[in-house]
């Protein structure tokens, strides 16, 4: 269920409980939630998520992106959670998209190439199309 995009960083569509302790066996130490709470009936709430990954020893950071798009803020938190974990993260949303959107985007902020973005989300099933033009722009700035 979890999707590599690097040898850090997994997505998923959303988890539960139990999938809490899933990744745990698999080392992760930071779980992301880029979903808005209440967003579907059928979704876990962020603090039972939270509670889980407490219980099993993994930090929890909720950065929620709607539909309505993506904020320098945001794209500032998932950077500073990406680069402050030392460990495995695992980033989730409804279908594990916006969440590779916004790793995308924030590794682009970095000055990791498109290219090289858009081939990995790609091996990982997902497609930065949606978001290449700000991603070669975010690493424009940076050369």
């Amino acid at each position: 269920m979890f999707r590599r995009l690097t040898d850090r960083v997994f997505v998923s569509p959303q988890i539960d409980v139990p999938q809490v302790a899933e990744a745990a066996r698999q080392g992760v130490t930071l779980i992301i939630n880029n979903r808005p709470e209440d967003e579907s009936d059928d979704q876990t709430p962020g603090a039972a998520i939270a509670e889980a990954a407490a219980a099993a020893g993994i930090a929890y950071c909720a950065i929620p992106i709607t539909h309505a798009g993506f904020s320098e803020g945001q794209l500032a938190a998932m950077a500073d959670a990406l680069a402050g974990s030392d460990g495995p993260v695992l980033a989730y949303c409804r279908s594990g998209t916006r969440s590779t959107l916004l790793w995308a985007l924030a590794e682009a902020r970095r000055g990791v190439s498109p290219h090289s973005l858009t081939a990995t989300a790609a091996e990982a099933g997902y497609d930065v199309t949606p978001v290449r033009a700000i991603m070669d722009m975010l690493a424009a700035k940076q050369e």
